[in-house]
């Protein structure tokens, strides 16, 4: 069995509830979105990188493993269009996975969801474009948390804000969540800022408003990419 990965390597998580621990990151590539903000817009070509075999993979994550591990993040592009190949992986070898995905694929999800640890679902607000089909969209990703919230993945939701981004848009994200999501108390929503900060740096009081705004609903942090910071991969 082999699929196309992008790239593996070895950094510092800079997103979201896991930020700062040390992974490695297997960029999948494809991606059925796209997103305006788009930060490896590489890796949305379902061509790009090379085919590696299930050992392939494996020899090029253990030449990246420290002391510090803390797991594996399945990103891209949209890692769910290699669902296959993953609970292939997964099945066979023993880490602690993170899987970072769009939540658009939930039927796909639910081949895997029980085998991974955590997962990021970045949601998608109606201005960033990434599909003409927003309402549809949104439902995916519900029923994906509710798959994860279902199979006790340690889960979080991702959303990327920009400095056009209105307040009661992310208020009625967080609300609808909240409302449709059963267990929605074990959620918590990561507001993103989109890089670069500059972006923000009369814009303060928006990043305030907007955290009350989805804090009426959910559990609220914002983070903005700390690899940016760091000038890391």
């Amino acid at each position: 069995m082999e699929t196309r990965v992008c790239e593996v390597f070895s950094s510092i998580q800079g997103e979201g509830k896991l930020v700062g621990r040390r992974q490695v990151f297997v960029r999948f590539a494809g991606c059925n979105l796209c997103c305006n903000y788009c930060d490896t817009p590489q890796s949305r070509d379902p061509l790009a990188g090379d085919m590696v075999t299930l050992k392939q993979l494996m020899g090029m994550v253990n030449e990246l493993i420290t002391p510090d591990l803390h797991s594996i993040s399945l990103t891209g592009g949209e890692p769910l269009l290699h669902t296959k190949f993953i609970r292939s992986f997964v099945e066979k070898y023993d880490f602690n996975y993170l899987l970072e995905t769009n939540g658009s694929l939930p039927r796909k999800l639910s081949r895997i969801a029980s085998l991974i640890q955590y997962a990021s679902v970045d949601i998608k607000l109606p201005e960033h474009d990434a599909s003409p089909q927003w309402d549809d969209l949104f439902h995916n990703e519900i029923e994906s948390l509710n798959i994860l919230i279902d199979e006790k993945v340690n889960t979080y939701c991702k959303v990327v804000i920009l400095p056009s981004t209105k307040l009661d848009t992310v208020g009625l994200i967080a609300s609808k969540i909240a409302q449709e999501v059963p267990n929605a108390s074990k959620i918590s929503l990561v507001i993103q800022p989109v890089s670069p900060l500059k972006y923000w740096v009369n814009k303060k009081h928006k990043l305030f408003r907007t955290s009350e705004k989805a804090g009426k609903y959910l559990d609220v942090l914002v983070i903005p990419q700390v690899h940016s910071l760091l000038k890391v991969k």
